[in-house]
């Protein structure tokens, strides 16, 4: 239901831009946000934004990494800059949502987007 894209493969200090859609019918959406997951380690969060615009980055991608939305298209967007090679993992994306006016908020995941950034 949270559909990501825009991985891939860049250099050492390139640029990529990943982008996540809710798909489904969403009646309000909190939080959006983006995590990853090296190989061998524990997912880890990368930024998050609330509502209000309010947004918090992993000291690693400070000043590197920018997180935004588009509440309107239901849309989460992570732009990356000067990449490292310790930034290669799978990129998920995670939204705090209601489905409807009557739901409960529920934590979604996407299904992961793939990062490599070599040196």
């Amino acid at each position: 239901q949270l559909v990501e894209s825009g991985g891939g493969l860049v250099q050492a200090g390139g640029s990529l831009r990943l982008s996540c859609v809710a798909s489904h019918t969403v009646f309000s959406i909190s939080v959006m946000g983006w995590y990853r997951q090296a190989p061998g380690r524990q997912r880890e969060l990368v930024a998050h934004i609330n509502s209000a615009g309010t947004m918090s980055y992993a000291d690693s991608v400070k000043g590197r990494f920018s997180i935004s939305r588009d509440n309107l298209k239901k849309m989460v967007y992570l732009q990356m800059n000067s990449l490292k090679p310790e930034d290669t993992g799978v990129y998920y994306c995670n939204a705090e949502l209601r489905t409807t006016y009557i739901s409960s908020t529920r934590n979604y995941w996407g299904q992961g987007t793939q990062v490599s950034v070599s040196s």
